[in-house]
């Protein structure tokens, strides 16, 4: 009498259930990367054909009703700052940053070239009681 067991193994691999897996997780990373904004104010930035790429410290945005928004916490969530305000912070996120420092200005083009002058004033007094030389970059979108 031979004795015949009833389960055998099988050499073969089911892949229903990574197709599944897949589609899921294109599915999530789809809807989240619609959600990621790297410009949390809305602008229309000014056009420019040239292309400078900086390592940037800090972000001041100012917005058409001629408010500054500052890049607190880089987590896309802006505070609005006046202009004694806005001074303390970019002297504050400077401070022990390397010589290649630079303020990256996100203006709307609707905004009196005072307020940008503003900002070229606090970094230009920084350089004068620090002895650096950081740089002031106004943003702008491709010309078309």
């Amino acid at each position: 009498m031979a004795i015949t067991s009833r389960n055998r193994i099988r050499t073969e691999f089911s892949s229903a259930s990574m197709s599944d897996l897949v589609f899921l997780l294109l599915i999530f990373f789809m809807i989240t990367s619609t959600l990621v904004s790297p410009n949390a104010v809305k602008l229309m930035l000014p056009d420019s054909k040239s292309k400078t790429m900086a390592r940037q410290s800090v972000t001041v945005y100012i917005d058409d009703q001629f408010q500054y928004l500052v890049d607190a916490n880089k987590n896309g969530k802006p505070i609005v700052a006046d202009l004694p305000l806005l001074t303390d912070y970019i002297t504050t996120s400077l401070n022990g940053q390397p010589e290649d420092a630079s303020v990256v200005l996100r203006s709307d083009k609707s905004v009196p070239v005072q307020y940008v002058v503003n900002v070229f004033d606090i970094v230009n007094e920084l350089n004068s009681q620090s002895g650096q030389k950081y740089k002031v970059i106004l943003a702008t979108k491709p010309a078309k």
